[in-house]
């Protein structure tokens, strides 16, 4: 049973931090995009994870596991800066897609397809890491410039090391 007390979840509030809120708003719809992206990219790894078969399973079931690990922790962490720079993070599955450059997966491929779509799928979110630094440096916010060229980095390394494993 509800109570009237209850309070209604805030999908704005007022953030004084010195950028602008226009500037804010902007950063956090980017927010979203990265984190759409992220976690259709995280649903993907899982997929390889679980299915992934051949010479190089071992390699990849365990990369697969550090790269779902570390977004999971990321999408968190975005998700809990948009909240900080005062706007609504995200909620369920179809505003991730809606949101997502990376297509989601649809049929199980062979495992050589599966990395090289990966490959892509990482190279997609670097991309749109660097728009989202650059939207970050302009607005003055180094807080979440910062977030994103950290992102920046694990998701090109994880491109590489999953390009040296395609055969």
């Amino acid at each position: 049973m509800a109570h009237s007390s209850m309070q209604s979840i805030a999908k704005e509030f007022p953030v004084k931090t010195g950028v602008d809120r226009k500037d804010r708003r902007e950063l956090a719809k980017m927010l979203t995009k990265i984190i759409g992206s992220s976690h259709v990219l995280y649903a993907k790894i899982r997929g390889v994870h679980w299915n992934v078969v051949g010479p190089a399973f071992y390699s990849l079931h365990k990369m697969t596991e550090e790269q779902y690990e570390d977004l999971n922790e990321a999408i968190d962490d975005m998700a809990e800066r948009i909240r900080a720079i005062g706007f609504q993070a995200p909620i369920g599955l179809s505003e991730m897609i809606e949101n997502s450059v990376v297509k989601d997966q649809t049929k199980l491929l062979p495992a050589n397809d599966m990395v090289k779509e990966l490959v892509e799928d990482h190279d997609h979110v670097s991309r749109l890491l660097r728009e989202g630094v650059a939207e970050a440096e302009a607005a003055d916010d180094v807080k979440t410039a910062d977030l994103l060229t950290e992102r920046l980095g694990v998701h090109e390394e994880a491109a590489w090391m999953l390009r040296a494993t395609i055969s």
